[in-house]
């Protein structure tokens, strides 16, 4: 395994990462417990949860994912091994069903102290590595919304309040460092502007979507990430599974999330499709599974600090695991940006 720092601080995380979404409802505990296991023994030491999950979020699940971690880190007493990452859920307006928790969760110091209790209580630890804003309060582009339109009076809760409220958890203990996730240029600067100006904790990672049909991350954060040292943490480098190519020919195999859940439709496009049938055909011709060279793509990004990666069985899980050990050649690179020009960005 190969590890990179967490921002600016003394933390060394594994560059694959591991995702923990479908803990809770497409794995169950034993499940759950196996794969941590077996991600451990690989030499991953971060994972990456949230309250909200699983997903897709419902209220009967809601907590199962770090319920999961939880149990595991009780049975292990490997807590000081692992950095923990966890999620305050944001505002959600516009989600009818959204209310159980908190009545409709927000960004303010009331909100985000019960949140962090929460967590701690269900993943029986009282602290975690790294909290992060789930997506921002305010109404701008993310989850797949490509373009922006500004709403007056839509801000809702001051980052600067939200900020106000992380710091708190931080000066506690009770969160050792904070990040931003589904975040957009201007949020993240104006994280680390309030935090130079105030004194307050600064933002060392951002969570976003990376893949190969959604590189827009590479269009001013990537700079950002880089020079800020505010490292991308890569959700979704596999694209939901489309880049593992088994929906590839219409299929649609039993029991795969995008069979399951008709939600997750971001990645269905004609276009996503032609680019996924271009990429499989550069790596099969290189000798390589379109999965892991997807993989591999992600963790060759000089501004990714971990690829985090998900899976439903330790089959999957292993083969995932392997990209950190696959070097794409500037052969390969060159003839992904051809595809990447051909198809620029077909998913948002």
């Amino acid at each position: 395994m190969l590890y990179r720092k967490l921002g600016n601080t003394g933390l060394d995380v594994s560059l694959i990462g591991l995702g923990t979404m479908t803990w809770g409802e497409q794995n169950n505990l034993q499940e759950a417990c196996e794969q941590m296991d077996y991600a451990v023994a690989q030499g991953i030491n971060f994972f990456d949860a949230a309250e909200m999950y699983p997903v897709p979020p419902r209220q009967e699940t809601t907590g199962e994912t770090e319920r999961c971690i939880g149990e595991w880190l009780t049975q292990t007493g490997k807590r000081s091994e692992i950095v923990l990452a966890s999620k305050v859920s944001g505002r959600a307006d516009t989600i009818p069903d959204w209310k159980h928790i908190r009545g409709g969760p927000r960004l303010n110091r009331d909100h985000i102290r019960r949140a962090i209790e929460g967590s701690l209580e269900r993943l029986q630890t009282d602290y975690v590595d790294l909290y992060q804003v789930h997506w921002p309060e305010r109404a701008t582009n993310f989850f797949g919304k490509r373009g922006y339109v500004h709403v007056p009076g839509a801000d809702g809760v001051a980052i600067e309040d939200t900020l106000d409220a992380l710091s708190e958890l931080v000066d506690e203990g009770l969160v050792k460092h904070v990040g931003l996730s589904n975040e957009t240029p201007w949020g993240v600067m104006e994280y680390l502007r309030l935090a130079s100006e105030r004194g307050l904790a600064k933002v060392v990672s951002i969570q976003n979507v990376y893949n190969l049909l959604s590189r827009q991350f590479e269009t001013g954060l990537a700079e950002m990430a880089i020079r800020e040292e505010v490292g991308l943490l890569a959700y979704s480098p596999l694209a939901f599974g489309v880049l593992s190519g088994k929906y590839l020919g219409g299929k649609m195999p039993a029991g795969s999330r995008l069979a399951l859940f008709e939600r997750f439709a971001r990645y269905g496009s004609p276009q996503s499709t032609a680019a996924t049938e271009a990429y499989k055909e550069i790596a099969d011709k290189h000798g390589i599974s379109l999965a892991q060279m997807s993989l591999a793509f992600v963790c060759q990004q000089p501004f990714v600090t971990s690829n985090l990666i998900g899976a439903t069985n330790i089959q999957q899980l292993s083969e995932n695991i392997e990209a950190v050990n696959v070097t794409l050649s500037k052969e390969v690179l060159a003839e992904i940006e051809a595809i990447h020009n051909q198809y620029p960005d077909p998913a948002p």
